[in-house]
């Protein structure tokens, strides 16, 4: 708001503006005298509101309430085309990205496989996976606003190099990010897969309303994202949340973690783990012996014993899930023990897989290890976290600068 003073009637406007604006986006199409009684404007005031984002491009009439004839009755809506974010999700074996309009509705989506790829050319596989999408959603690559990539580890903001994703070929040459700015003509942000996760659940999932926070991410690796205040903490290199390294009791102490790219907690509670519980606990069915990565076969298993408890439960499967929580739990105790947060978000497949029977029993193991007690609740943005989380991210930033009417 540079050249405005607090308090000065175009600053008042602004504010009145984004507040209609942010309730048109909760709510969907209103009517200017619903605006106005939401707001608390005055019906004049609300008409000069709108007829004033509606010339900057910002709302559009969309129509009229059904059955309520007259101008009081027309609908207006934040106008979708107005500003466009993209996403990429990537981790070894695919990029994903997607493009959302300025309300937050996807409509572009493209994957790119890239096993195989060579290595050097993580700049044309971005611009492939990120041409893929903007294509699928009609529009040209400037178009879009701004794009967050959602990458494993994270980008050291001392020396631009990514740390803690050994197994991410291509990504950590020095140069990589100067690259990407150089190639992409909008702004390109980067931020941890699992922070963008915690992104999500908090704007759109089972965080939303909570301001300090634990998000515990299992899928083929162990992850954590950690909200203090409202914000995303991520420490001096960007490391905070990196628990697949945490030493835990139960787990051999690993030393020179960063070259081993393991640690003990991922030792004792990650996909890896799953099969040799199976094996010492006499389970050898088509769920240990089919085909699969560790992370497949340990979803079949968890899987597999959620559904065996629904059945009643007990058993060698039942036994898994015990084993498989107190793992769980052991870490999160760690953390509970320096945070403290309000909740904990359990995410990922391997917890998805296991459901309510799996929430259930981590929740009693944390409250035998850990001092204080968190409620623990399941993550709700199944569908594409990390993609979700960086268009939430994007979005939110694009929006502070397009809906800016004080300028």
């Amino acid at each position: 708001m540079a050249g405005t003073t607090p308090g000065t009637p175009r600053v008042l406007r602004a504010m009145n503006d984004r507040a209609a604006l942010d309730l048109l986006l909760e709510h969907g199409p209103l009517s200017r005298t619903r605006i106005g009684k939401l707001t608390g404007l005055s019906k004049p005031t609300a008409s000069q509101l709108l007829a004033r984002l509606e010339a900057a491009g910002l709302v559009v009439a969309t129509g009229t309430a059904a059955g309520r004839p007259g101008p009081n009755a027309q609908l207006y809506a934040v106008n979708a085309s107005a500003a466009h974010v993209a996403g990429l999700d990537v981790n070894a074996q695919r990029i994903v990205a997607a493009v959302a309009d300025v309300t937050g509705e996807t409509v572009g989506e493209f994957e790119l496989r890239t096993p195989g790829r060579r290595a050097d050319s993580v700049v044309r596989q971005v611009a492939e996976a990120l041409d893929g999408a903007v294509k699928e959603a009609g529009l040209t690559r400037s178009d879009v606003h701004r794009v967050v990539i959602g990458t494993p580890g994270a980008f050291d903001p001392g020396t631009g190099r990514l740390r803690y994703a050994s197994h991410l070929p291509g990504w950590h040459s020095p140069t990589l990010l100067d690259e990407l700015a150089a190639f992409l003509p909008m702004p390109v942000e980067y931020e941890n897969d699992v922070n963008l996760v915690a992104v999500a659940e908090q704007r759109l999932g089972a965080a939303r309303g909570h301001e300090d926070f634990v998000l515990l991410w299992n899928e083929e690796g162990l992850g954590a994202a950690l909200v203090i205040n409202g914000r995303l903490h991520r420490g001096f290199t960007g490391g905070a949340g990196e628990v697949g390294f945490l030493p835990v009791p139960g787990a051999p102490l690993v030393r020179q973690v960063t070259k081993a790219n393991a640690g003990g907690f991922q030792e004792l509670a990650g996909a890896q783990v799953l099969a040799r519980l199976a094996r010492e606990l006499g389970i050898d069915d088509e769920a240990v012996r089919g085909p699969g990565t560790h992370h497949e076969i340990a979803s079949r298993l968890v899987g597999r014993a959620a559904e065996a408890e629904e059945q009643g439960g007990g058993g060698p499967y039942g036994r898994l899930l015990d084993r498989f929580a107190t793992g769980l739990a052991t870490g999160l105790a760690s953390m509970v023990a320096v945070l403290d947060p309000e909740v904990v978000v359990l995410s990922g497949e391997l917890i998805a897989r296991g459901g309510e029977p799996l929430r259930v029993r981590v929740a009693a193991e944390l409250a035998e290890l850990a001092a204080s007690r968190p409620r623990l609740i399941t993550g709700e943005v199944t569908r594409r976290p990390v993609l979700r989380g960086a268009l939430e991210s994007a979005l939110a930033t694009t929006r502070d600068e397009v809906f800016d009417t004080s300028r």
